[in-house]
């Protein structure tokens, strides 16, 4: 994998870029559509290709692991030979997933145990085996396992999982260079800065991975309850270090104005299950505001759902998406769906086109507030 920087905003951190894996090239800023499961919810390839325009989705390490299990993916030729997914795709290492299971899950130095949601099964991830699953579902990129601790971790508690996640990190890369990519293509692995809110950890913890040599870098353990300006700081503090040659991942963020205020501190890659999640209960993103399609006041409204969006958005009306939710029909959140990951690969691509313009910061002062507003 390389990664060119195209070009530098001179009145913030923001810049362009391009990702090249062997499944294809990545523009960044680039904004990730979550596909759990080996799919993205609702939505069909073509219409992440053609309308959508996702150039990289998600799988999550996880639950690809529980169901369909390794067996299938390797004989399939991995999740792209599974899928059909011809483009990048970008694995999680499975922790946050593990982490959030409250109640049912152990960590140790080894690793975390760990119950299935599906059948309550044990299972154990450690660095090692993380890797090899995510050489078996053989995706492009490939993140490294660690602890996400909660936002408001106490100090003590930060630096002792921080420890641990750099423990675990050199492990996996003793793993993933004792290994090798299973079908032919070439896998890079992405280690994880940590350190919960506070900066002196946040600083060590980017230190240590910079230190790495990694073909790229993410954030973690950010918009998981801390105040969106505590955020921010941390992001800036992170991307002072780490270096600016490797494109740089804002992992699990989050809202349109999160992700422009992102990329201007030098944030090159995101994904959040926001847009998916929220589209399929109704609520849509557009450059006016938010739109809860479920209100009556759409009701009668024959206007498009977006003029300047995808397809969807310009064949459908408000009034009948808003038929459909009161209908509990599933096109409304196939609709939904594929209507809000357009609006981020717009905005993310918009972002871009006005970097390269040279106006970004401009720009995103004038549309930031109207985003948040509710329609």
């Amino acid at each position: 994998m390389t990664f060119e920087v195209q070009h530098t905003d001179n009145a913030s951190d923001a810049r362009t870029g391009v990702i090249t894996t062997d499944h294809g090239q990545i523009k960044t800023p680039i904004f990730m559509p979550v596909g759990t499961a080996g799919t993205v919810k609702g939505v069909h390839f073509s219409e992440l290709r053609d309308q959508i325009n996702a150039q990289i989705i998600l799988g999550n390490t996880y639950h690809l692991y529980l169901r369909p299990g390794l067996e299938t993916l390797r004989a399939a030729g991995g999740l792209h030979g599974f899928n059909g997914w011809e483009r990048p795709i970008l694995t999680d290492s499975g922790g946050f997933q593990v982490f959030s299971l409250t109640g049912i899950r152990k960590l140790t130095e080894e690793g975390c145990t760990f119950q299935s949601h599906i059948d309550g099964s044990k299972h154990i991830f450690t660095p090692e085996n993380v890797m090899d699953t995510e050489r078996v579902i053989g995706a492009d990129i490939m993140m490294a396992l660690d602890e996400c601790p909660p936002g408001k971790s106490d100090y003590a508690y930060a630096k002792k999982s921080l420890a641990m996640t750099q423990r675990w990190l050199d492990r996996c890369f003793k793993r993933f260079k004792e290994t090798e990519p299973l079908y032919g293509y070439n896998q890079s692995l992405f280690p994880i800065v940590q350190g919960c809110t506070y900066k002196d950890l946040r600083r060590d913890a980017a230190k240590f991975v910079a230190d790495k040599g990694a073909d790229g870098n993410a954030i973690g353990g950010l918009a998981v309850g801390e105040p969106t300006d505590i955020m921010y700081e941390m992001i800036e503090v992170v991307n002072e270090i780490l270096p600016k040659d490797k494109p740089r991942y804002l992992m699990g963020v989050g809202t349109p104005q999160n992700i422009l205020e992102a990329i201007e501190r030098g944030v090159d890659m995101f994904d959040c299950v926001m847009p998916t999640r929220n589209g399929r209960n109704a609520l849509l993103f557009t450059y006016n505001g938010t739109m809860n399609m479920r209100n009556k006041k759409w009701e009668n409204d024959f206007t498009p759902i977006d003029e300047d969006g995808c397809e969807v958005d310009k064949v459908y009306t408000k009034a009948y998406l808003h038929h459909l939710f009161k209908a509990k029909e599933l096109l409304a959140m196939q609709i939904g769906s594929i209507h809000n990951l357009a609006f981020y690969l717009r905005l993310v691509t918009d972002a871009r086109n006005h970097i390269e313009k040279g106006d970004f910061v401009a720009w995103k002062n004038s549309i930031i507030d109207q985003l948040g507003q509710r329609l």
